[in-house]
């Protein structure tokens, strides 16, 4: 990942969780954008944007500690997989 994107994807994480009031998640942004383009290339394309709103709202639910964030991204990466 270039600089120039590092830095725009860093002052939009900064940007969203602030607007959201969701300053206290879990740095998992890497995780994300992986699950991302595996839903991506493994199921199809639209399948992205899909799988990281439910790993998100999964992770949520359960309490949204680090833990349960990695559980959430973990559990579709293994269905994409299957």
């Amino acid at each position: 990942m270039s600089d120039d994107v590092g830095a725009r994807l860093d002052a939009w994480w900064t940007t969203l969780t602030e607007a959201l009031g969701v300053t206290d998640v879990p740095e998992v942004r890497e995780a994300i954008l992986g699950l991302a383009g595996e839903a991506a290339h493994g199921v199809v394309r639209p399948a992205a944007p899909l799988t990281t709103f439910l790993a998100g709202y999964a992770a949520g639910r359960a309490g949204g500690s680090a833990g349960d964030v990695a559980a959430a991204i973990e559990l579709p990466r293994e269905a994409i997989r299957a």
